[in-house]
Order: structure tokens, then sequence, then C-alpha cells
């Protein structure tokens, strides 16, 4: 079978993308696999200036997952054109830059600043970071500033696709995926991790020095299904799927609930080669069921 899929123009061989967050830049992985098999790359998020995240610990073991509360972290979005970009193979496989700013202004700077980088193929809007103290869930949580933001970026980008990514840490997020659909998102990623703590009973300290943050993994696998659903019943652009993913059945299990392509994050720090293996066993299981088209299979669940 074929086994391109489109997101809002930009054509990716497979749809098997990596987790801001959880690949690092990209480069850090080489050792562990052809970069050029991936259908995309979401690098770490950027922000204009470097930011040096939250203070440790700042990750935490959980039932069927992991917490944590990283802060955003990164080298800033100049370092990373600069020092990083060029390591990457652009040309083969798509390069994603997630972004992540205080305000609207913050947002449209970093949008017009990356869309002019040779080698970026799209931009993702992070309006969803649970793990700090201003900016992040704010915007993702209220349909206006997250409109808002959305077309701060949307004015300063060009051609460029942009991809929204929203928090589950609200009561409706098809409502979330709307307003910023009408505000003109090329297409929208979910979902982002759940807020959520872990505290030891002998030191009655919380496990993380931030006290709250973000639940991956498996554990959170079927909320992420729920609200990719959802957001595929209320939108009409191309769904990026994350959370939890571990298997080419789960891949499978969100293009089924409506997602075109997915990001895998948690199980890149189990197995670093994970996300390659993924790229040849969902072509395997693809074969062994039978699927004959993407747009067949996409969001044909039964219920």
């Amino acid at each position: 079978m074929d086994m391109r899929v489109n997101i809002a123009g930009l054509e990716l061989s497979n749809p098997v993308m990596t987790a801001s967050g959880t690949f690092g830049y990209g480069v850090e992985f080489k050792r562990y696999g052809q970069l050029e098999k991936l259908g995309g790359m979401v690098v770490k998020g950027l922000s204009l200036e470097p930011r040096a995240g939250n203070p440790m610990p700042r990750i935490a073991d959980a039932p069927a997952g992991m917490l944590n509360a990283i802060g955003l972290q990164n080298i800033g979005a100049r370092n990373f054109v600069e020092k990083r970009l060029k390591l990457l193979p652009w040309g083969e496989t798509a390069v994603v830059a997630n972004l992540y700013a205080c305000s609207a202004s913050e947002f449209a700077d970093l949008a017009a600043y990356l869309s002019e980088q040779e080698g970026i193929a799209a931009l993702e809007v992070n309006i969803s970071c649970p793990n700090v103290s201003s900016g992040g869930v704010l915007f993702g949580q209220d349909p206006s500033m997250a409109a808002a933001v959305t077309r701060a970026v949307k004015d300063r980008s060009g051609e460029m696709p942009v991809i929204v990514k929203l928090t589950p840490n609200v009561t409706d997020i098809a409502s979330m995926a709307k307003a910023v659909v009408d505000a003109g998102a090329d297409a929208v990623s979910l979902i982002n991790t759940l807020s959520a703590m872990s505290v030891d009973a002998r030191t009655r300290k919380p496990r993380l020095a931030n006290v709250i943050g973000g639940l991956s993994g498996p554990a959170i696998k079927p909320v992420a299904l729920r609200c990719v659903w959802q957001v595929a019943q209320a939108v009409d652009v191309p769904i990026i799927g994350m959370g939890g993913i571990t298997s080419a059945e789960d891949v499978l299990e969100f293009i089924l609930v409506g997602a075109t392509a997915v990001q895998v994050g948690t199980a890149n720090f189990i197995r670093p080669d994970f996300a390659f293996r993924l790229v040849d066993e969902l072509a395997a299981l693809v074969d062994e069921l039978g699927i004959e088209s993407w747009d067949d299979y996409r969001g044909s669940l039964q219920v």
C-alpha cells in the first residue's frame, strides 16, 4: 500500500512522526536509526531565547507512563537553526518546529523567523504545555486566547502549514479545536500530557520539584483516542494523534478514529530505536490486515 499521507499540503512518506520534547533535536537519535525513515519529526519546543527549564527532579515514573515537568528547556530558535537544523536530513523527511512563547506577539515573531528558514516544513504551535507558570496552559484552555495565538502565527508564517497542538486538560476539546481551526489552523495535533502529580508517602514530598507535571505514556492512550475521535467529528482538517503509542496496532487505532498521522513520544525514552522500527512494523501490519488505502481506513470506526 502507498504509505504516504498529506498534512495540509505537507506530504509525509508514512504516518509515523516523533513528538516534540521526546526526540531532542533529532540529531541525538541518528545512532539508533535512519532519520530518513520517519514520516516526520517534531523537534524540541523552541522559544525565541534559550530557556533553562524547571529545577530537578523533572521526571518521575508512573504506572504505565511517566510524569515530566521539564519546563520547556531549549537552546532557542536561532541556536537550533544555526547549529542543529543543518545536521538533519530535511530534504528527505519533514522537520517540524514546535513553537513556545508566553504572548501572541512572541508566537508571531517566532513564527516569522522559523518560517523563513530552509529546512523547516511546518510549524506546530504549543498552546498546551502544563509545566510553565506563564502562557502554555492558559492559551490552551481559553478558546479566544487560543484563536488569538493561531491568528498571530498564521499572519506571520507565510505559506507554511500551521499545526496547533491541543491540551486534554479542558472540558470540551472539540470546542478548542473548532476555535483554532476557525482562526486559521491548517491542522491540529493532540493530545499533550495530562496534568498530574506524584508524591512520596515516606519523604512526604512531591516527586517533581515543580510539584505538578504532565502524564504521558500508555496510561493516557484511551483518553487520547477519545479526544481524537471527538475532534474528528468537529473539524475538517488533518489530525495528528498522539498519546501512549507503543505498537503498530496503536497507530492504526488512532487512524481508525480519525487521525491522518501520529506522533510517538514516551516510547522513545524506553526504546530509542522504537520510532524507526515502528515504520516497518506498521507496513507489515497494514499488509497483514489487507488495508488498501489510508483514505478508506481513516475514520472508519463503526459505532
